[in-house]
This record gives structure tokens, C-alpha cells and sequence, in this order.
């Protein structure tokens, strides 16, 4: 841009227009942000034909000897339907839509789900599996069959007729919970809990307070691991706090037609556990008997349940649960108090923090860590205790950083990135680096996106985009690799190859992080339609790059790569409605000479100015000539009309 800058007087404002300039350099971001849109496409192809059978099905159909097992067969799918809402193909669109079908039909047949909905699995599980419905619900809001089924699918959870959700004591009645009602136990394989599991060791004992059970190794007796089998099922009863992600099902079903029954279960399921929170000095119980009291299997201890605070995971799944339905609440009630349920439950592991690597911690988790720090794995960094049993809290390991980002991403509270910046400040490394790996949720890069936003990593969009081409060629490769049978790999090869990668473009074009993994509904700050194909995503050869985040505040910068096509593009706030843009600040040149005279070595040097309008209808359309950007500062406020799913017919209620 030009240094010379000036402001045009409020009298020559037109309503509404947009200022862009030609650019006299192509950003690296923005090719390679393109770059990646042909490559995922490409990618998926190879994915679709190699696994894949032609009605949607993955080529191996896997035996089932327990309950365990929908989420992995939907999982590799779980970001399609976000890809095509980014800008992806409508081919993209319909494979996706295609999987689920396909996938349920041999889920159906493998006796794992009743009338398309998974018969009883605990909610760490399901709400992986639900994510993919989730984002073909957003992406597709039109689709009548996906419409239905939103609506049936909640109406397991809100209808007391189908047994999981008990109207009086305002409890869910089972960790195992599903189409076929609240299930007894934890299923046949874990009638006895023996020590011959390696893989599940390192987690420890499933409850610790058992009569002459005081180590793994007390296991290996059989009749200790009989009483511990035992003991297992007959605590599995009551509600457990992870079932909070139910909650998501419910608002995927009111953003398509505000029932206000569904509205009442999702505000009043979710205080119920905040009044139990605020009974234990503000810290979620994990635990609620059948009675409805808080540790009534557990000998009067808040801690101990399925999925709890005690076993197997602690925090990675109280933490993940408590932000998704934190949000969840904020949604449908319009208010964020309920954020503090979340907060809490961050903040109390991380006052009893400590320091030191990773690599000698002995955290349970502590393998995938390593991985995702790479070469700074034996470097001290911030740990905090994961776990809460009968000696307090332990098993020490490094803090999440998506729970706490998505706290402030969602209330752009100061306090939440204070202690965003507190977790920042305790990696053994740079947070600006771009540390190259990827797992299964396809997360973990959110401290270089934060220091981005925060203007600390100017880098972060090249760095990042250079990363995920790298993850796409990888998981290409590991596809294509010949020794691949695809009908004899292990039930999690599919999502580990899976090539569709949205963190990225999740952080770059929509101004959010990635999807909360465990039943996180696929919200953005900013959401784009192609005004000449009349769908929805950036229209090819559009990048687009949203650099600040603000209270009220959204900056963004759109690039046409293209050097003969003119693109519209439409900028909306917020998926769902939540937002909308009241008003639009532009930066760019008014009657510019460009491209100038033929025998000049320069593009011509046009005087910048901005130009400040109001926005009528919530959105804003950019028209961008062929090779021109446009730099825009949006102001956005909270929506008049209730959150939705945009693209029904009717319209939604305005709100009280």
C-alpha cells in the first residue's frame, strides 16, 4: 500500500462500497492458501477410491466385540463437510454425505447402531462420532434427511419416553447412553479388569479406593480383578459429567427450528451441573447416582466416575466437556455465566502447576505429547496435574491449550487470555513456532495461531500453510504406499490417513480454531458465500486471511489470484447467526491508474484511503477485480434474531 493515506469525509461515504487495490505483489499466503485447496482435493480422491466402496462404506468391515468402535469408521471423515464450507468442491460435499450413509449402513449391520443412531456408548466416543453429522447439519442446512435426523437424534436425550434422561432428578440415567436407552455396565469385555492390559497401565486403576486393590499389579490376582470387573459395572450408573456433550445434539436440533422444549433441556441439564459445581466450592463432580446424589456410588467422593476426574483421562475429557457445553448453554440462552463452569474447571489444575519435560513426566498421555513438541520434549516446560484421585491431584503433563482458547475465542474476555498467555509463557518453546505434526483431531498449532492474532508471529500464515501442504503429501503417500491392503488395516488407519485438512484454513480464512473434538459444534468467527455460484465458501482463486480478533471487531484480507476473472465474494459473521456486521471499514484506491502506461518499469502508485459505511442487512459483498486484494475492518454485534442454521426457508424468530 501506498504510505499516503487519507479518509474520506462522512458526506462522500457511499452506503455501501467496498475499496480494493491491485496488487503489485502476490502474497505468499494466498497462493499457497490456494495451493492447499487443490491439493486436499486432489487428496480426497485418492482416499475416496483406495478405502472406499462406491456407496460410501470403508472397504474392511470390522467385527465389533464390544461397544467400542462407531466413532472410528465416521471419524475420517469428520472435517469433509468443513472443507466444502471453506470453499471446497460440491463433489467434496456429496462423497461426504455419501460416507455417513454408507458408514452407517454397515454400522447398522454390524449391530452397532438402531434406526441410524449408535445403541449406548459413553460421550467421549460418541461425540467424536457426532461431529461429522454436525458439520454436513452446517454445512448443508437444506438437506431435509440430515434435518430429520438432527430432530430424532435429540429427541433420544429430550423426549423422557426414550429412557436416557430422567425428568425429575435432571440427570442423564447411564455413562452408556444411547438409541436403545441407558445400557447397564460398561459392557462384556471388562467383567474382570486383569493386569495383562499393557495399553491400559499407564492410565491405572479404573477406581482406587477398592479394599486390597492398591496397584496395577494387585491385578494380576484373578479374584482382584474380579471384584474390580465387577465393581466397574455396578458403578456405571448415574449420570457422568462427560454426558454434558449430549447437550450438542440437542442444539444442533434448535438451530434448525428453535423448539423451545429443546431449548429448556439443553439451559436446564446444563445447571443442574452447575449448581452441583457450585456445591463443590465451584469444581464440576463427575459423579451423580441413580438417586441424584453427587458420589453415590463413589462412597460420598466427587471424583471417581466414568470418564471422570479419577480415570482414565482427567482433564482432556472434564475440561473438553464442560467448554463444549459452557458454549452450548451461551448459544441457546444468549447469556455466557455459564462459562464459569468451564473456567473452573481449567483453572483449578492449573494453581497446583509445576515444571519440567515432558518426556520425564510419566504422564499418561505422554507419548502423543512428545510428538507434537518434537525436539523439545526433554525441555522443561509448564505440567499440570490431569487427575484427581484418594491422595488429591496427579499424573502431571502439559495443559491443553484448545480448551482455554476456545474460552476466549468465544467471549473475548481478558481474563480468559490472561490465562491464555499464562499457558502460552509455560511451552518449552517459541509459541510462534510452527512445529510440524499431525494427529487424528488435526489440532495442536494453536499457540502460533494466537501469537499470530496477537501480532507476535507475523510468519504464522506461510509457516502454517507450508505445514499443512507437507501433512496433505504425507498422508498421500502413506495411501499410496503399495504394502497397503486396505482390508486388513487396523480399524484407525482411515483416520489416520485421513488427507482433508481444515485447522489451517479453519484459522486462516475463518477466524477459528479447530472443531472441539469430543462433540464441539463447527463454529466460526466469519463464514464466506460465492455470490456467482450462489454456494457457500470463498470462490476460486479467493484467499482469504482474517489477522485480528478483537471485541466487536473482525479484520480480514481477501485476495483474487485470479488474473482475468473478476470474484464476489459475501462476508458473513459468525456461524449460526450469532453476529452480524454492522459496519464495514476498507482500505484501498478510489479511481487508481493501475495498471498504468506499458513503458513504465512500476505499478503506478495510487494514493490509499479508507472509507467507512454502515451494513444494512448483516453482511458484506466485496467485488475484486482480477489480480486486487481488499483489507477490511468489520465491526460485528451480537444478531437480533436467534441463532440458526443459515440456509432454511423460513426465518428465524427475532430474539426477546
Amino acid at each position: 500500500m501506498s504510505p499516503e493515506t487519507n479518509t474520506m469525509p462522512d458526506q462522500e461515504k457511499p452506503t455501501m462500497s467496498v475499496l480494493t487495490f491491485p496488487l503489485a505483489r502476490i502474497p505468499a499466503w494466498a497462493v499457497l492458501e490456494r495451493r492447499l485447496f487443490d491439493a486436499v482435493e486432489e487428496a480426497w480422491r485418492v482416499f475416496d477410491a483406495r478405502f472406499c466402496d462406491a456407496d460410501g462404506r470403508v472397504l474392511r468391515t470390522p467385527e465389533f466385540d464390544s461397544r467400542d468402535g462407531v466413532d472410528d469408521l465416521y471419524e475420517p471423515f469428520f472435517n469433509w463437510p468443513t472443507f466444502y464450507a471453506l470453499g471446497g468442491s460440491d463433489e467434496i460435499l456429496a462423497s461426504a454425505k455419501r460416507h455417513w450413509e454408507g458408514v452407517t449402513a454397515q454400522l447398522t449391520e454390524g449391530g452397532m447402531l438402531t434406526d441410524e443412531y449408535e445403541n449406548g456408548y459413553d460421550w467421549f466416543h460418541q461425540g467424536e462420532s457426532l461431529i461429522f453429522l454436525y458439520a454436513l447439519c452446517a454445512a448443508d442446512p437444506d438437506d431435509a434427511a440430515f434435518a430429520e435426523r438432527a430432530r430424532r437424534f435429540a429427541q433420544l436425550y429430550t423426549d423422557p419416553s426414550h429412557g436416557n434422561w430422567d425428568p425429575e432428578l435432571n440427570i442423564i440415567r447411564a455413562p452408556h447412553n444411547g438409541s436403545l436407552g441407558p445400557l447397564p455396565g460398561l459392557g462384556p469385555q471388562w467383567q474382570a479388569y486383569r493386569a495383562d492390559q499393557p495399553e491400559m497401565r499407564k492410565y491405572g486403576l479404573p477406581l482406587d479406593s477398592l479394599p486390597g486393590i492398591r496397584s496395577w499389579d494387585d491385578l494380576a490376582d484373578e479374584e482382584n480383578a474380579r471384584r474390580m470387573g465387577q465393581e466397574m459395572q455396578r458403578r456405571a450408573a448415574g449420570d457422568v459429567a462427560v454426558n454434558l456433550a449430549a447437550t450438542t445434539l440437542a442444539v444442533n436440533r434448535w438451530l434448525y427450528d428453535g423448539d423451545e422444549a429443546t431449548a429448556r433441556w439443553v439451559i436446564g441439564y446444563i445447571d443442574g451441573w452447575r449448581r452441583r459445581a457450585a456445591d463443590n466450592d465451584g469444581l464440576i463432580p463427575d459423579n451423580v447416582a441413580p438417586d441424584g446424589r453427587v458420589g453415590g456410588l463413589h462412597d460420598g467422593a466427587w471424583h471417581g466416575g466414568h470418564y471422570g476426574w479419577t480415570w482414565p483421562h482427567g482433564l482432556e475429557t472434564i475440561g473438553m466437556a464442560t467448554v463444549i457445553a459452557a458454549i452450548n448453554h451461551a448459544i441457546v440462552s444468549g447469556s455466557t455465566d455459564a462459562l464459569d463452569l468451564a473456567r473452573a474447571s481449567l483453572d483449578a489444575p492449573m494453581s497446583h502447576a509445576a515444571s519440567g519435560p515432558v518426556e520425564e513426566s510419566g504422564f499418561s498421555l505422554a507419548g502423543g505429547w512428545s510428538e507434537r513438541y518434537g525436539e523439545y520434549a526433554d525441555r522443561p516446560g509448564m505440567l499440570v496435574p490431569h487427575r484427581y484421585g484418594r491422595d488429591g491431584w496427579f499424573d502431571y503433563g502439559p495443559p491443553r491449550l484448545d480448551l482455554p482458547l476456545w474460552l476466549w475465542w468465544f467471549s473475548r474476555d481478558e481474563s480468559d487470555l490472561a490465562r491464555l498467555r499464562t499457558l502460552l509463557d509455560g511451552l518449552p518453546h517459541d509459541p510462534a513456532e510452527v512445529i510440524a505434526f499431525r494427529d487424528k483431531a488435526e489440532a495442536g498449532h494453536e499457540a502460533a495461531w494466537v501469537s499470530f492474532l496477537l501480532g507476535e508471529a507475523p510468519d504464522y500464515p506461510v509457516h502454517a500453510l507450508e505445514m499443512a501442504l507437507g501433512q496433505v503429501a504425507r498422508r498421500v503417500a502413506l495411501m499410496t504406499d503399495a504394502d497397503v491392503d486396505p482390508r486388513t488395516v487396523h480399524l484407525h488407519f482411515w483416520q489416520r490417513v485421513n488427507p482433508v485438512v481444515t485447522e489451517v484454513l479453519s484459522h486462516l480464512v475463518s477466524g477459528a480454531p479447530q472443531i472441539l473434538y469430543n462433540g464441539g459444534l463447527p463454529l466460526t468467527a466469519l463464514r464466506y458465500r460465492d455470490e456467482d455460484r450462489h454456494r457457500p465458501g470463498l470462490p476460486a482463486d479467493v484467499a482469504a486471511l482474517v489477522t485480528r480478533l478483537g471485541d466487536g471487531e473482525v479484520d480480514v484480507e481477501l485476495v483474487n489470484l485470479s488474473q482475468i476473472a473478476t470474484r464476489r465474494v459475501r462476508v458473513i459473521a459468525s456461524s449460526f447467526a450469532l453476529q452480524r456486521i454492522t459496519a464495514v471499514r476498507s482500505e484501498g484506491v478510489a479511481h487508481g491508474t493501475y495498471p498504468g502506461r506499458s513503458e513504465a518499469y512500476a505499478s503506478p502508485r495510487d494514493p490509499s484511503i479508507t472509507r467507512s459505511s454502515e451494513v444494512s442487512d448483516g453482511t458484506v459483498v466485496v467485488e475484486l477485480p482480477p489480480a486486487h486484494a481488499a483489507r477490511l475492518t468489520l465491526t460485528v454485534e451480537p444478531e437480533t434474531v436467534r441463532p440458526h442454521h443459515d440456509g432454511r426457508a423460513d426465518a428465524p424468530a427475532t430474539k426477546e
